[in-house]
């Protein structure tokens, strides 16, 4: 594949939005984490929002930018630094299991609000007239669209996804044990699932609310 201009600049302003919404989501988690008690992340430096404390140079850096430059349908899993947190440090206000599990969505829940913020960036400065359409472009793909799949992404209940400890959350005691093989084979099953299309498929919500989302926006500045 020739490589052109063009896809160096698409690469570069994909891996930057990726490094910054990856950022937000791993601060979530840090920060959650510390608000119920455990110290943890806040001694390990992760109670920030500087990338530099969260990017794993080979999950953030190198296979976002190796997968700008592949087919679509090539499956690539990307990942940041993850945030380290014991539950026994936990406020007893909650059981170890139901905090656990609202540490993990915290991370999810951060790309959320990065694609609010981000839609209200678009409004002001829509109505500013000050939104063209390549900023408006970018907003929508870089920020918009990253973050709500980033967040449907990490919401599907197979570990070591967020989703899987949120579903050991919600799971009462006697069906715990559903996850004993997810656990094990949790990885293995993501690029299992990745290779045959599956992910694709689970992917298709995310790709509906965006489209969804981004088509309410446009019709507020432009119609």
């Amino acid at each position: 594949m020739e490589i052109t201009a063009d896809h160096v600049r698409v690469a570069l302003l994909s891996l930057i939005a990726f490094v910054v919404s990856i950022s937000v989501h791993e601060f979530g988690h840090a920060l959650v984490a510390d608000r119920l008690g455990d110290r943890i992340p806040r001694l390990q430096g992760r109670l920030t929002l500087s990338p530099a404390a969260h990017i794993d140079p080979i999950g953030t850096i190198l296979v976002p930018l190796l997968g700008s430059f592949l087919p679509s349908s090539f499956p690539l899993l990307a990942w940041g630094k993850p945030v380290q947190t014991n539950p026994n440090n936990y406020t007893r206000r909650f059981s170890m299991r139901t905090g656990h599990m609202i540490v993990a969505a915290a991370g999810p829940l951060m790309n959320l609000l990065l694609a609010v913020l981000a839609s209200v960036i678009f409004l002001i400065v829509g109505k500013l007239g000050w939104l063209s359409p390549e900023f408006a472009a970018a907003l929508v793909n870089y920020v918009l669209a990253l973050n709500i799949s980033l967040m449907f992404f990490n919401l599907l209940p197979v570990p070591p996804l967020d989703g899987g400890t949120v579903l050991a959350g919600l799971l009462p005691e006697s069906l715990q044990f559903i996850l004993q093989p997810l656990e094990r084979y949790g990885m293995l099953l993501l690029f299992v699932m990745m290779y045959f299309g599956i992910i694709r498929l689970l992917m298709r919500p995310a790709g509906y609310l965006t489209k969804m989302w981004a088509g309410a926006l446009y019709r507020m500045v432009f119609v």
